[in-house]
């Protein structure tokens, strides 16, 4: 009775823990800025777990960023699991632990959240290789021991405990995977079909076993404050103080081997749910025992450790009654026995050599006794035979993983401007000429918008320009192109149209910034609203200004990189495009005013302030030909294309100012039509006359 329902309670959790693990995403970069201090920030993404790069003021990377919810999913008593924002430094220093979400109902209905934010203070400026524990020596002394005690919180000793194992396991899967520079791979685990009789005489190798006498004890209590403080000790030196047996029981062979009937049903039970954990058992048959009175089942040991590799291993109590086979010594039939697990997927591996310690506690004095410690440890290595350890999968490049991650988009993006390059490279002239052009235009500008900007953020921006300048200069790589395969595409397109047209094909037809501004003016002659247009004078004047912001942003990028970010918005590229103008009003206000400067003065940003298009216009210079067509009249008499030249890109004289040119091919349009062009008309009334 006692087993199946505890076999309904570990279901239960496990249902409302991956309920609520279902619902938890990664919260976006956004999000997390706000728990970052500056002058340091948030970089790059580096895992889908949501680990991030943390960046120090010279843009260096100096940590890392990570939630503990997507790691370590530890379920409190809500069987939620806590979720807290991490800061860490290169050397596994804390710099900062913030709670971001919980449903401990002690917190939540009891004490209020202000005690649960102060514990987490307490973690800045410790280490990942510090012995971290919660709770207080007796007295408030120390135990002379490396431990450093962080205060708990009354009545909430359990939620503080989960929480903190919680934040340990996720930030030692970082240092794994992080600061040795590798991941920890797949983790080996129990081979279901080695199928093997064994008995406790067959398990030398497998169990593992640390006698301490007596009198080991007293040596190491000598010359101390505590070394007469075990009478027991000092009368019988020669009985073993510690008699500790650790057995990894995660191959079924080795359980069968060492349980009884009920606690192997109840094991098997638990690792039907939690099949990633691995199980150890741990039994003293000395006098010293496993725990002391102030240990709470399903948390960690509270005299209890390991490591691997240098880094600690995460503990905890699994809360399984122990029964042992019939054929376990009788020392160990009543002798104290815990099962206790760890998550294989923080990089915890049974085959590979690790260090189980167990402290040895004494009290001296009556009242407010001050506790000593001293460690003893043994090493644990599981038979290989009873593992099976995967091949860790050829990681893709970078680049090769975004593309693929995006293939599909990049077909469709493909498509459209092998068709786009296609019609106006071979067909210009007769797109320019359909009865319906302004409709086929604005429907690519739709497409351009809605699936080049808002669906496949492919918006260009300076950053990539004044990025690729910061690293020319610093002597990095340019393997961050790569991570965008999308933008790549259609930087490649729009430099290969610089020697075709100059800067009209990206500026004209491939940005979406540009098209919402044109949709703006077109919604401004729906409206009827006045147009307001400088004069030729100032209209030349202005159009230097995109220069000078461009000169000043690669000035910046040079000199202060830790400004640049903000001064890059004066693109509102990042408001309108990449956040759905969904951000701080003053952004959201800038963007929007210069559609409502586009529905009475066309295109005023792309004319007069984009630093982009000044720097598509310097690489228009390799254009090589004249690809729209002048007459001789052109200019003179003729100024109609140039009255009806929204970019005011038509010189007096009727050339083209090709670093002006936005590819609209209106006057295309009115050069080829015979009812438009003065010209063609002329010439056709002189046809006329007999």
């Amino acid at each position: 009775m006692y087993g199946r329902m505890k076999l309904i309670w570990i279901l239960c959790a496990a249902l409302i823990s991956i309920a609520t693990l279902l619902q938890a995403d990664a919260l976006p970069k956004s999000a997390l800025e706000p728990y970052v201090t500056p002058p340091m920030s948030i970089g790059d993404q580096l895992t889908e777990d949501g680990v991030w790069e943390l960046l120090n003021s010279g843009g260096a990377v100096a940590g890392y960023v990570f939630e503990t919810q997507n790691m370590a999913p530890l379920p409190g008593f809500s069987g939620a699991p806590i979720n807290m924002l991490v800061v860490l430094d290169l050397d596994g220093r804390f710099l900062d632990v913030r709670l971001l979400s919980h449903n401990e109902p002690i917190f939540v209905s009891g004490l209020g959240e202000a005690p649960f934010h102060a514990f987490f203070e307490q973690y800045r400026g410790l280490s990942i290789s510090d012995s971290l524990v919660v709770g207080t020596p007796y007295g408030g002394a120390s135990d002379g021991s490396a431990l450093i005690y962080l205060d708990g919180v009354t009545k909430a000793t359990a939620s503080i405990r989960i929480a903190h194992e919680s934040l340990l396991a996720a930030t030692l899967k970082v240092a794994r995977e992080k600061m040795q520079g590798v991941s920890a791979g797949p983790p080996a685990y129990p081979d279901p079909s080695i199928d093997e009789t064994l008995t406790w005489d067959d398990l030398d190798g497998i169990a593992h076993r640390l006698q301490v006498t007596n009198a080991e004890v007293n040596q190491a209590f000598e010359g101390t404050k505590w070394q007469n403080d075990d009478p027991v000790a000092t009368a019988n030196p020669d009985d073993l103080y510690l008699d500790l047996w650790v057995i990894d029981i995660g191959p079924p062979s080795v359980a069968r081997a060492v349980l009884d009937d009920n606690a192997l049903d109840e094991l098997q039970a638990f690792m039907a749910i939690a099949d990633m954990d691995e199980p150890i058992l741990v039994i003293d048959a000395g006098r010293h025992g496993l725990i002391t009175d102030d240990f709470i089942r399903n948390t960690a040991p509270d005299l209890i450790s390991a490591e691997q590799s240098g880094f600690p291993i995460a503990l905890r109590d699994a809360d399984i009654l122990v029964g042992l086979s019939d054929d376990a010594p009788a020392a160990l039939q009543d002798a104290p026995a815990l099962i206790l697990r760890t998550d294989r997927r923080l990089g915890f591996d049974p085959t590979t050599e690790w260090t189980i310690q167990i402290k040895a506690l004494r009290e001296h004095g009556v009242f407010q006794p001050e506790i000593g410690s001293t460690t003893f440890e043994t090493t644990v290595q599981s038979p290989e035979r009873f593992y099976i350890k995967p091949t860790a999968p050829k990681q893709r490049a970078p680049w090769e993983q975004a593309i693929l991650d995006r293939s599909a988009d990049l077909v469709v993006l493909g498509l459209f401007l092998a068709a786009l390059v296609t019609g106006l490279g071979l067909n210009l002239n007769r797109l320019a000429g359909a009865k319906y052009f302004t409709a086929i235009r604005l429907t690519i500008l739709a497409f351009v918008m809605g699936f080049i900007g808002w669906w496949g953020q492919g918006q260009l921006s300076i950053a990539t320009p004044l990025a690729i300048i910061r690293t020319a200069t610093s002597g990095g790589s340019f393997a961050f192109l790569l991570y965008d395969p999308f933008s790549l595409l259609i930087w490649a397109i729009a430099i290969f149209g610089f020697a075709l047209w100059g800067r009209g094909l990206f500026c004209g037809w491939l940005c979406p910034f540009g098209a919402m501004q044109e949709f703006a003016h077109h919604l401004g002659r729906i409206l009827w609203l006045p147009t307001w247009n400088p004069s030729s004078k100032w209209d030349d004047r202005l159009k230097w200004i995109k220069y000078g912001v461009l000169a000043l942003l690669v000035v910046m990028a040079v000199s202060a990189p830790a400004h640049l970010d903000t001064a890059i918005e004066v693109e509102p590229f990042k408001t309108a495009v990449t956040t759905f103008f969904i951000r701080e009003w003053y952004y959201v206000v800038y963007a929007a005013g210069l559609l409502i400067l586009s529905m009475v003065t066309f295109k005023g940003f792309c004319r007069y302030v984009c630093p982009l298009g000044a720097v598509m216009a310097i690489g228009g210079l390799i254009r090589g030909r004249e690809w729209i067509a002048r007459r001789a009249e052109c200019g003179s008499p003729c100024q109609l294309c140039r009255v009806k030249c929204n970019y005011d890109a038509i010189r007096k004289d009727g050339s083209i100012q090709y670093s002006e040119c936005f590819q609209c091919l209106d006057c295309v349009t009115i050069h080829d039509d015979p009812t438009k062009c003065v010209p063609l008309i002329l010439q056709a009334k002189k046809q006329a006359r007999p």
